[in-house]
């Protein structure tokens, strides 16, 4: 399934370009809903996805899984 924006997903990775301000907040809740895309290497797309505290973070999309 493809993710899309205003999708409820779940961190299920994290790599290590995490702060770890980011890294905590996911370990205590890793679900967020996604913003927007964001281009990530010329030839991949990322997604910006809001977490709690409206923090907000990019991840690629096999760090991420879709949410019920």
């Amino acid at each position: 399934m493809a993710i899309e924006i205003g999708q409820k997903v779940k961190v299920r990775r994290i790599r290590d370009r995490m702060p770890a301000n980011v890294v905590s907040k996911i370990k205590q809740n890793p679900y967020g809903i996604v913003e927007d895309y964001k281009m990530v290497d010329g030839s991949g797309v990322g997604f910006v996805v809001k977490l709690d505290d409206n923090l907000s973070s990019w991840f690629f999309e096999d760090e991420l899984e879709t949410a019920s």
